[in-house]
């Protein structure tokens, strides 16, 4: 199962326990659990067969056994370590014996102040009656193996409707208000986890047939003042079984029996097999449905259907990001395509050089510079093969991976092999620079120059080739790239007047001279003006972003109220008091690291990033100290707080957040983190009036 959350447990886990023998076929792990969400307890009596003869599992340190028994004789249950919150337990039964495992406790409450980073690390297993989420890896269950097959038998106390992924084979609603929910769950693919979740939910449900003639069941569980807005379930539902349906067209036939929108309480946005886990508060915004409800979708076949070989890569969020995200850009225009491309060669140029890991590396997105490699670097490798092997051959690769893998393990060799058999062309070379090397090329060109027009004594050039011909004329470049070199094809654009053609070039080497042939007398020549292939860009097609300052690796924070109390006499005002303690939070939900806090003098010396906050007064009169434009050029009037990033060709990179007060700054820390990619930005309270991104045209040259 593909998820974000509990993938450092899932390690953590992995860790604990010794090693299994692989088995011929899945193991069946069987689980009748009671959950109480008001008071928090759980009950689980779980069944499987003893992989060894000394089997160890994991629990949630809130977790305790209370029996086992082995083909109906009670064992000993002995303390065998742990770490963290976790413990390990062992019991000694003979191999294949029927195990049975009686454990319970009070689970944590609900941690409702979680934010979008913090649920992407490990989660406890969590309770309340606000909402109930067990992630796969917050040890909550024992594991009978990495992968294994699963029944799941649930009682929720209070009646609130529960689920975890797989075929809802029974279900029994409460009979009257407070009393049990009962449901039954059967997954018998390979899983690598169990996900339960439970909350007060309104339950929507649709009955729709697939092309092939399977029924498919569509489920939304929203709370009820969700549930209340006109027409969103129904929405919902639509566009589930819309996305289902184009990509059973594009790779095979959906994979599953039932699709379900689950509103979460946390931050979350999470993909399991059969149903997406998405906080209710987003669940309202379009931009939901337009994009991020049709990646979930498609995760059912990348990461769900094909299984990842994490030991190799994660590949699942590369192909989705491209087949979802990217996809739907492409289809609205051209310009809306290479505007999500620039999104991802920004971020990859945000980070420090030091944060770039290959992408076979990547597991999961815990931080900004795992996502940037992980969904940007990985997407555009897509690109890049699209445009290398052609679309005709890159849809049928897509098509056979998915019949050679489906409900397998895979990694990024299998995805080569199959892109290989559909293109009849070896593809080593690519993959293997694209996945081991970090970072990226950044190719450049040095010189370029015209040759003579044919008539005119051109000479030969590279290869022999005249250099002016009868219908066009020669332009030599020198290209270059730092080592290691990158076997790289380069489109490359010249122009004169309104006439433009684009030239894809070979380049491998760390300098090499290129010779193109163009239609008319060029005047200009541009490389990579459409940016398709991954590199780090011209800093002339690098506008600042927010990025720059989320990931670095020293990050310091000017607060501009601090500044000039400290240069004044007395106390801070009570009011100065809390702008300073709101800059300061507002700063550690921003920054990945902690922030040292400096003097005005940091706008000015060297080091990391400077963000400077504050209230409007104190911010324009620290940028007016400092010789600095005290407004950014171009912003939108108003909004409560205005956050934008300076251009200027000397001094560390500075980004400013002014606002009016601070309960405007306080506003700011849920939403802010979210608008990396963005250069400016105006808001309204917690709502984002404006924004966007400097302009960056990129360097053109003049031809010699």
């Amino acid at each position: 199962m593909l998820r974000v959350c509990g993938g450092r447990l899932l390690v953590l886990l992995a860790a604990l326990l010794p090693a299994q023998p692989a088995l011929a076929q899945a193991p069946l792990l069987r689980l009748a659990v009671e959950l109480d969400p008001a008071s928090g307890r759980l009950q689980v009596d779980a069944g499987l067969r003893a992989p060894t003869a000394d089997f160890h599992f994991v629990l949630h340190e809130s977790l305790r056994p209370a029996a086992a028994s082995a083909d109906g004789k009670p064992l000993p249950v002995r303390a065998a370590g742990g770490r963290g919150a976790m413990r390990m337990w062992r019991v000694d039964a003979p191999v294949g014996a029927e195990l049975r495992l009686r454990y319970g406790g009070r689970l944590p409450a609900l941690e409702q102040a979680r934010d979008h980073r913090e649920v992407l690390q490990a989660m406890p297993p969590m309770a309340s009656i606000e909402g109930s989420f067990l992630a796969s890896g917050s040890g909550w269950y024992p594991r009978p193996a990495a992968l294994f097959a699963y029944e799941v038998d649930l009682v929720v106390k209070g009646g609130q409707p529960a689920l975890v992924a797989g075929r809802l084979a029974h279900e029994q609603g409460p009979a009257a208000a407070g009393a049990d929910y009962r449901a039954r769950f059967v997954f018998d693919r390979l899983a690598d986890g169990i996900d339960l979740m439970a909350g007060p939910w309104v339950v929507r449900e649709r009955l729709a047939t697939q092309a092939d003639g399977r029924v498919l069941r569509l489920r939304t569980y929203f709370p009820a003042a969700l549930d209340a807005e006109r027409g969103l379930a129904d929405a919902y539902l639509d566009d589930s079984r819309r996305y289902i349906e184009r990509y059973a067209a594009q790779i095979g036939p959906y994979p599953f029996t039932e699709f379900s929108v689950v509103a979460s309480a946390l931050p979350t946005g999470f993909g399991m097999p059969t149903l997406t886990y998405i906080g209710e508060q987003v669940l309202r915004l379009p931009f939901i449905r337009a994009t991020s409800l049709g990646h979930e979708v498609l995760h059912n076949w990348w990461g769900n259907g094909v299984l990842v070989d994490y030991e190799r890569g994660n590949w699942a969020e590369g192909l989705t990001t491209f087949m979802a995200d990217y996809a739907y850009k492409a289809a609205e225009s051209a310009a809306a395509a290479r505007e999500m491309r620039l999104g991802w060669l920004r971020d990859f140029a945000a980070l420090p050089a030091g944060s770039h890991a290959p992408l076979a590396a990547f597991r999961s997105r815990t931080h900004g510079a795992a996502a940037a490699v992980g969904y940007g670097k990985a997407a555009m490798v897509f690109v890049m093969l699209q445009d290398e092997i052609g679309e005709d051959a890159f849809a049928r690769g897509i098509r056979l991976f998915w019949t050679q893998q489906r409900f397998r393990i895979a990694g990024w060799d299998a995805l080569r092999a199959a892109f290989e058999e559909a293109s009849g062309r070896s593809l080593d070379t690519f993959f293997r620079q694209w996945l081991e090397l970090p970072g990226g090329p950044a190719p450049r060109i040095e010189r370029a120059t015209r040759l003579a027009q044919a008539g005119e004594g051109g000479t030969a050039g590279e290869g022999g080739e005249a250099n002016g011909v009868a219908n066009g004329v020669g332009v030599r470049l020198t290209l270059t790239q730092p080592p290691p070199a990158h076997a790289l094809r380069l489109p490359v654009r010249v122009g004169a007047g309104g006439q433009a053609q684009t030239h894809w070039v070979d380049f491998a080497q760390t300098r090499a001279g290129v010779d193109i042939v163009a239609g008319f007398v060029p005047e200009t020549i541009t490389l990579d003006p459409e940016l398709r292939v991954w590199r780090l860009p011209d800093a002339e097609q690098l506008p600042p972003i927010l990025r720059q300052w989320m990931v670095a690796t020293a990050p310091r924070l000017v607060v501009a109220d601090a500044v000039l109390a400290a240069r004044g006499a007395g106390a801070a005002s009570a009011e100065v008091v809390e702008v300073v303690e709101a800059a300061r939070a507002l700063a550690a939900r921003l920054f990945e690291r902690v922030p040292i806090e400096a003097g005005r003098a940091a706008l000015h010396s060297a080091g990391g990033p400077v963000l400077l906050a504050g209230s409007a007064a104190a911010v324009a009169a620290v940028l007016e100290h400092a010789a600095l434009p005290a407004q950014a050029p171009g912003l939108p009037d108003g909004g409560s707080a205005r956050v934008w990033t300076v251009q200027r060709p000397a001094g560390p990179a500075l980004a400013v957040v002014a606002a009016a007060d601070a309960s405007a700054l306080n506003a700011l820390q849920r939403p802010l983190p979210h608008y990396g990619s963005q250069s400016w930005l105006v808001f309204d309270g917690a709502r984002v009036r404006a924004r966007g991104v400097w302009d960056a045209p990129g360097r053109v040259l003049k031809l010699e």
